[in-house]
C-alpha cells in the first residue's frame, strides 16, 4: 500500500464509488455487478504488483522478458478498468 501509487488511488476510487453506490437506483444484482467490477480491478492490480515485485527482485538490469512481463500485467489492469467502466456506464445510461 504504501510503494504503490495504484494502488492506493484504486482503494479511494473503490471507497467513494462503493460509497455512490448505495445512493445510486439500481437492482441488487447490477449493484452487485457494479461493486464487484470494482473489486476486480484491485485483485488485478494486485497481482500485477506482485508481478512487477518479482521481476524487480530477480535482477534490475533490464531484460526483454522482464519488460515484457510488467507491459502486460499493466495491459491486465487496463483492460480490467475498462471493464469497470463498462458495466459501470452500461448500467447507468
Amino acid at each position: 500500500f504504501q510503494s504503490e501509487a495504484a494502488i492506493r488511488q484504486e482503494l479511494v476510487a473503490i471507497i467513494v464509488l462503493s460509497l455512490i453506490l448505495f445512493f445510486i437506483d439500481v437492482t441488487t444484482v447490477e449493484r452487485i455487478l457494479m461493486l464487484g467490477s470494482l473489486v476486480l480491478v484491485f485483485i488485478v492490480e494486485l497481482i500485477n504488483s506482485a508481478i512487477e515485485a518479482v521481476v524487480d527482485r530477480i535482477g534490475t538490469e533490464h531484460h526483454q522478458l522482464s519488460g515484457k512481463a510488467k507491459d502486460i500485467g499493466s495491459a491486465s489492469v487496463m483492460v480490467t478498468v475498462f471493464l469497470s467502466a463498462f458495466i459501470w456506464l452500461s448500467i447507468l445510461f
